[in-house]
């Protein structure tokens, strides 16, 4: 049985509870660079770990960790379970579709009856925003927004953080790096999220989507606004692609599929007015053929998409081991 990695990265950043105050993690909005940072250092270490044939680590022993997801989810409910397992931790699943809630059950009353189970840590997927800090509010452990309606998304943009990172041969400060963001930002907790960790790290964040998906006054928010994808391309170094979120839409949005890839879809026409070399990203699930095309996401020389699936369930390793060390009387961290 193997043990966590002798790579700490603890040195670099306050001691202890300072690296990281927070009992829970509910939004990138909370977080000071520095805790994004140590985040990132912390999840380097998994990476390297998760690589070897052996990857089983005994940190978590004995504590449980249950997955909420009152939303479908492939990529952040398998890596959220991944990370708790490898960590050695026992991981409990709980889908909305056989949970009490489909019975009328509240929100608070489900969060009051997990706290009585005494998990170690939450981890929360919900439709409505604020329904993780909520649930925060409620319960005695620590909590992980696993996406929370239209409001954020945290681990997603510390694991799109780290797999940039690494594409851009390790460094931290991202100044002076375009990132375009492009499709149904509207919906998209994903791009606030990112949004405010590119920021935060020095970059500087470009959103593009039709008039209609657009939230209003997000440039108060520091992003430079486009409507026009041609013009949102021009010199960026990183795009990523955001799919249409028809699960949350009410209404016509959108023309028509075709008609939106016309205008917004990642092409490598289009690609090609980004800067030389611009990395591809898209967070998942993709629609081919509507907000990116097949040989765009495929190209192993500027996509970087699988990388980041790896990257999460480094991303929430780090996450899980970090918030848990106060209730395993890691020193400093009581």
């Amino acid at each position: 049985m193997t043990t966590r990695p002798d790579t700490s990265p603890s040195a670099r950043f306050p001691a202890g509870r300072l690296a990281f105050p927070h009992r829970d993690l509910t939004g990138i909005g909370r977080l000071a660079r520095h805790e994004i940072l140590f985040l990132l250092a912390e999840a380097q270490q998994w990476v390297e770990f998760s690589r070897q044939a052996s990857k089983h680590a005994d940190l978590l022993a004995g504590l449980t960790v249950i997955n909420a997801f009152f939303e479908n989810s492939t990529r952040t409910l398998l890596s959220f379970e991944i990370a708790g397992k490898r960590l050695g931790a026992d991981v409990v699943n709980m889908h909305a579709a056989t949970s009490s809630v489909k019975k009328g059950e509240t929100l608070i009353d489900t969060a009051i009856t997990l706290n009585a189970m005494r998990a170690d840590a939450i981890v929360i997927r919900h439709a409505s925003s604020g329904a993780t800090q909520l649930i925060a509010d409620k319960v005695d452990c620590p909590v992980l927004n696993a996406g929370d309606g239209q409001h954020e998304h945290p681990t997603q943009a510390l694991l799109d953080a780290l797999a940039l990172r690494a594409a851009l041969g390790g460094v931290e400060d991202f100044t002076g790096l375009a990132v375009t963001i492009c499709g149904d930002v509207l919906h998209s907790r994903v791009a606030r999220s990112n949004l405010l960790c590119l920021q935060a790290l020095g970059a500087t964040v470009r959103l593009c989507a039709p008039p209609a998906l657009m939230p209003a006054g997000i440039e108060a928010m520091g992003a430079e606004v486009f409507h026009d994808f041609d013009a949102a391309l021009a010199g960026a170094d990183v795009v990523m692609m955001l799919r249409l979120q028809q699960e949350r839409m009410s209404g016509q949005f959108i023309p028509s599929p075709r008609e939106y890839h016309h205008l917004y879809g990642l092409t490598r026409k289009r690609l090609a007015l980004a800067a030389p070399q611009a990395l591809v990203m898209h967070p998942g699930p993709m629609n081919r053929g509507v907000e990116i095309d097949s040989d765009v996401a495929d190209m192993l020389e500027r996509s970087i998409i699988t990388r980041q699936v790896e990257m999460g369930v480094a991303i929430r390793m780090a996450c899980l081991d970090v918030l848990t060390r106060g209730r395993r009387g890691v020193e400093g961290w009581a």
